[in-house]
């Protein structure tokens, strides 16, 4: 009922180290102005290993039939984050309970600003995760049924990226475009053109989005203005995609800025790289599925981006993808969530934890 947006989760930090006080979990002393790390140390020394969830919500209107609506008004928990922080804490109460059994660390991250692709970054510079052996992380997925679980071996999401271009030019009286170089007339050939990249230089096999999501230009009917603003994302699946891209967008616009003799200019801000599942603990992953009763499945990559990946440049791990049952997509103003998924999802993140520290411990 309380969403709070990117950077800006107070009160929900404070309630989930409420909600680990009263269990008597462990709260890292970190420099981390939201977002909380915790840990549960076992009665022997052993590896570390991490859960992670996200915890900020997204500038909607929230028009879910719910009993908890939000009460920030524009704001709601249209991704599900809020169940992603209740699934590990779930967890994390059912690991405390067999704490003295526990051969290593568990650690658990509840990771702010997952929807601006900056909050694993800062969570990675605290350094408490220097020293984890293996990361696990959810997802819930309006497309699969509650009680069906999916991952893969491998990539499975989107690099993430975001464009703007900006073009300045001469503006005119529209009755006298020739005394002009007409920003509009060139912003139709940048969106023509790079559209091209996909559909002629990026081989049918490998995946890739290229999306112009804004355009800004000119203020009344008979002015040509002096000026244009596009924004937008590109989505690709390897890393030698993702450089071309950029290396061809920034080509294609050259060669249109000569063309028009108007000035455009590129900046390409690059967001976290596709999610990649470790195959060993992939197949762990679908094993504890099997164990705790999910009906598991092989998903095919999805062009959803997802900073748990910054986690995996540096940590084996696998990210999980659990049936929360629809109707309504992600980012959907009245998306919710199946509440009896919840218990199952956050067993399953028990069993998977216990079972990574005894299938690191025989290493």
């Amino acid at each position: 009922m309380n969403p709070e947006l990117s950077n800006e989760e107070y009160e929900t930090t404070q309630k989930i180290k409420e909600a680990l006080k009263s269990q008597n979990i462990t709260i890292l002393d970190l420099p981390l102005q939201t977002g909380v790390i915790a840990e549960i140390k076992g009665s022997t020394p052993g590896p570390t290993i991490a859960l992670r969830a996200d915890i900020d919500a997204l500038p909607i209107l929230e028009q879910a039939d719910v009993a908890f609506p939000s009460t920030n008004k524009g704001i709601m928990h249209a991704c599900g984050h809020d169940f992603h922080t209740s699934v590990i804490l779930g967890a994390a109460f059912l690991l405390k309970q067999v704490e003295e059994k526990l051969a290593g660390t568990i650690r658990f991250i509840f990771q702010p600003a997952e929807e601006t692709s900056h909050g694993a970054k800062a969570i990675l510079e605290t350094g408490a995760l220097d020293d984890v052996d293996a990361i696990f992380g959810l997802h819930n997925d309006p497309t699969l049924r509650v009680g069906e679980l999916g991952t893969k071996h491998g990539v499975l999401t989107a690099a993430v990226d975001r464009f703007e271009i900006k073009v300045t030019a001469t503006g005119a009286h529209a009755a006298k475009p020739e005394e002009g170089n007409d920003p509009i007339i060139i912003t139709s050939h940048i969106i023509s053109a790079l559209q091209t990249i996909i559909s002629r230089n990026v081989a049918p096999r490998e995946a890739a989005v290229l999306s112009i999501t804004q355009i800004h230009s000119g203020n009344t009917w008979n002015v040509i203005p002096d000026s244009a603003y596009l924004e937008g994302t590109v989505r690709t699946f390897s890393r030698t995609e993702r450089a071309f891209i950029e290396k061809r967008m920034q080509q294609v616009l050259h060669g249109i800025g000569v063309t028009f003799d108007a000035n455009i200019e590129f900046f390409w801000h690059p967001g976290p790289p596709s999610v990649d599942n470790t195959p060993e603990w992939a197949d762990f992953a679908f094993e504890i599925g099997d164990k705790t009763g999910y009906t598991t499945k092989t998903l095919e990559a999805s062009s959803i981006g997802e900073d748990f990946a910054l986690y995996q440049e540096k940590i084996p791990g696998v990210f999980v993808m659990i049936g929360s049952g629809g109707p309504y997509d992600l980012h959907h103003p009245k998306f919710k969530i199946d509440d009896t998924a919840l218990f199952p999802a956050s067993q399953y993140f028990y069993e998977l934890a216990v079972g990574a520290l005894e299938k690191s411990n025989l290493k």
